[in-house]
């Protein structure tokens, strides 16, 4: 027993020293002279230097990534920068928010603006429809926030001052100690001369030593501060050796709160007093310490968050009366410094969150008004200076609550935080909500369509834009809608279609994208809502989630034709019907794509002939150019090329006018320029990469033919990975082994989804319906 109670002793006292090694956050957060914080601002300034507008800058920067793409000389500019917003918002949240491209390029303009507009007080508001996500994105926010400003990268300075006792009584000698003075005094004297433990004895003499007052800033003030305005410039010109930060401080409008400043009234008071009775701005200094800001929402020290209900405090007006008396006796003047506050001092220089705007807070943002104006709240007869970010909720019938007070208006930043519009972001919701797997229980494209339907009906159903742009839109039927709805998602998304021809693409100008995303300002605030789309998906999978096979578009269809929800009156006529038909075009073009196989040798070898031979005339006997094989130049060998890459058969007159183009193509350009001037080989002119990308996609278009009406072929797919494909014929066998490879390799299925895609193409007879 006593050996157990001996072993047990022993894991505490190792689990205790093992707290004791690792936890050393209390070593961080101890104060610093101010000496040691003008070193540290010497070797970092632009770290040290930093108020809560330039904090919150760089904590949000530091969390985002953003990606430049290589540009398409052919294809149209970005539309957005793509920023990666996943280590702001969902790493490390236990309700993590997705940011679709809109928002996060409207956020990040936001930020910019922050840290290099005019740094004066304004409440942000987030705006939106309900169960948009409003509270996820700033509770995420500020937990974010929190976590950054008490990491290396992120800590800020505040003043704390150390009254010395002894320094100040031996300049007030004419004035005894008070009785609590003399009673700690009394207190710690005893003990040390009863204890006979030399270390103990030694510390209270320590103690008696360095006794101090420590009076910590009302208000967070950055050390810097202190130095009074006409030496700070002087001051940092002798600490700042980097030229450029330098000039930046000096000539930038993010860093006047430097020169321009002043303290709270208290550290003011403090400053002065001490200045007045020492003579001496060296032992003033001496006083002042830099510690770190420690923000911790909880308790709400740098971070104030309220809810509608919360009630307001009964007092507002803040005194520390038994530091208050320390201060007077110290002093012997209860009028030099007052140690008085309101609960706004513990948000200068940092956040105020109002949780929604209606009830309390609706109190709350009326008391804010003089504050986020003027930057002034008046405690009694003293002034306090309040720079704070200023956060708000809102949902749409809340604005009226703001119409009593217009002179808010110029003080107030909307920013719109509607339904998500991008369906990929949408996709990544449900993943996130019902886990990863869920992407195994569908064929490819089928979430990603189930998401269409979802935005589609947040979206406006005209777009003048659009219209303008694209008049004639039946010529993509086979990639989207009438409304061109499917292209507008695309765009949201950050993403210039393949399939819009160049003509197109060349029109899409940033005149005519900047009216696009425009009209995103007004979607996303209607429609079905994130908790809508999450309960609906729900629905949707319970119903068609099976083992033995995977949910595809058929599913798809019919669940949401007979669903008698509003999504059903929000989806423009014939929606769905292009977007299956969207779907079926883009299977079958990956099956043919997979089945296909084709000889590039071959193929390069007829472009070779074809381009040699419409250099000749007709009935001659020629070497041709570029394989040195004998050519005989008729109608018949030419019209046998053209009818590999000529999608139609053509007439006499047409085929003359393509020898004539790929003639001049070649002789003009080709030649002359790409393979005389530029060293280019035949196969790298664009002349060579048309004639190519034609016969190819001639090629894929028959591919199919022979195994559309083939039972045997149907029969051997369904039999895939079982033994009943060993009787298969060994033609086929190759075939479908092949398709199902490609599928899987090319375009991510499974070979269960391979399986089921192709069975589908056939029953669906897609080929035909595309011929």
């Amino acid at each position: 027993m006593m050996e157990d109670t001996a072993s047990a002793n022993g894991s505490v006292d190792q689990a205790l020293s093992l707290l004791n090694r690792n936890i050393q956050d209390y070593q961080r957060l101890q104060p610093v002279s101010f000496e040691t914080f003008l070193n540290m601002l010497n070797a970092n300034p632009s770290r040290i230097l930093r108020n809560i507008f330039q904090s919150f800058h760089d904590m949000v920067k530091a969390h985002v990534d953003e990606y430049e793409e290589p540009m398409d000389e052919d294809r149209a500019e970005p539309i957005f920068t793509r920023y990666d917003c996943t280590r702001l918002f969902v790493e490390g949240s236990d309700n993590p928010y997705f940011p679709d491209m809109l928002f996060a390029n409207r956020f990040m303009k936001q930020m910019e603006y922050l840290r290099h507009g005019a740094q004066q007080n304004r409440i942000y508001i987030f705006h939106g429809p309900h169960g948009c996500g409003k509270s996820t994105f700033l509770n995420n926010l500020l937990k974010k926030f929190e976590q950054y400003a008490n990491t290396e990268e992120g800590l800020r300075y505040e003043v704390v001052w150390r009254l010395n006792i002894k320094k100040l009584q031996e300049k007030c000698h004419s004035f005894p100690p008070s009785a609590f003075e003399q009673w700690m005094h009394l207190v710690e004297t005893k003990e040390a001369e009863t204890n006979s433990d030399p270390h103990i004895k030694d510390r209270f003499v320590r103690v008696q030593e360095n006794d101090f007052i420590e009076i910590p800033c009302l208000a967070h003030d950055n050390p810097f501060l202190v130095i009074p305005k006409d030496q700070r410039r002087g001051v940092l010109d002798e600490l700042i050796k980097n030229d450029q930060f330098k000039w930046q401080l000096f000539t930038e409008k993010e860093y006047e709160w430097v020169f321009t400043e002043d303290t709270c009234t208290v550290c003011s008071s403090i400053y002065h007093t001490l200045l007045e009775l020492f003579q001496d701005p060296k032992t003033v200094f001496s006083m002042l310490f830099a510690r770190p800001y420690y923000v911790n929402r909880r308790i709400g020290n740098g971070i104030s968050v309220f809810n509608p209900g919360d009630q307001p405090a009964k007092h507002n007006i803040i005194s520390n009366q038994m530091l208050q008396n320390r201060i007077n006796s110290l002093f012997q003047d209860s009028n030099l410094i007052q140690y008085t506050y309101s609960y706004f001092a513990r948000i200068h220089n940092g956040i105020y969150a109002l949780m929604d705007i209606k009830s309390h807070n609706v109190e709350r943002l009326v008391a804010l008004h003089n504050i986020i104006s003027e930057g002034i709240h008046k405690v009694e007869h003293m002034e306090e200076r309040v720079d704070a970010l200023f956060f708000a909720l809102m949902n749409p019938e809340d604005k009226k609550n703001l119409i009593d007070f217009p002179s808010f208006e110029d003080r107030i930043r909307y920013i719109d935080i509607p339904y998500v519009l991008d369906w990929k972001t949408e996709v990544k919701i449900y993943m996130d909500i019902f886990g990863r797997h869920i992407d195994g229980s569908f064929l490819p494209m089928v979430l990603d369509n189930f998401a269409r339907i979802i935005v589609c009906t947040r979206s406006q159903k005209k777009s003048p834009a659009l219209e303008a742009w694209i008049p004639q839109p039946e010529k993509y039927k086979n990639f989207c809608d009438d409304q061109l709805m499917l292209l507008k998602m695309e765009l949201f998304s950050g993403n210039v279609p393949k399939w819009l021809d160049d003509e197109d693409v060349r029109r899409l100008d940033k005149k005519m994208l900047k009216q696009i995303i425009a009209e995103s300002e007004t979607c996303g605030q209607e429609g079905l809502s994130g908790r809508d789309a999450i309960k609906i998906f729900d629905e949707f999978y319970s119903k068609y989630a099976r083992e033995d096979r995977l949910i595809n578009m058929t599913d798809l269809c019919t669940f949401f034709n007979t669903l008698t929800h509003q999504s059903e009156k929000l989806l423009p006529q014939g929606f769905l019907n292009r977007l299956l038909r969207m779907y079926d075009y883009s299977v079958l073009q990956q099956v043919k794509e997979s089945l296909y196989y084709y000889n590039e040798d071959q193929i390069a070898r007829d472009i070779k002939h074809y381009i040699s031979a419409v250099t000749h005339e007709l009935n001659s006997v020629v070497t041709c150019i570029f394989t040195k094989e004998k050519l005989h130049v008729t109608d018949a060998f030419l019209e046998s090329i053209e009818n590999r890459f000529l999608s139609e058969k053509p007439d006499a007159k047409t085929r003359q006018q393509v020898r004539n183009d790929v003639l001049k193509e070649f002789t003009t350009r080709a030649l002359t320029q790409e393979m005389m001037i530029q060293n280019k080989s035949i196969t790298d002119t664009r002349v060579f990469a048309f004639l190519h990308e034609k016969y190819v996609h001639n090629l894929k278009k028959q591919v199919l033919a022979p195994f559309v009406a083939n039972e045997n072929f149907r029969n051997a797919i369904k039999d895939f990975d079982t033994k009943k494909f060993k009787t298969h014929d060994k033609r086929i066998k190759k075939d479908v082994t092949f398709l199902i490879d490609n599928l899987s390799a090319k375009f991510g299925y499974t070979s269960q989804g391979a399986n089921e895609v192709c069975i589908y193409v056939i029953d669906h007879d897609l080929a035909g319906k595309f011929k």
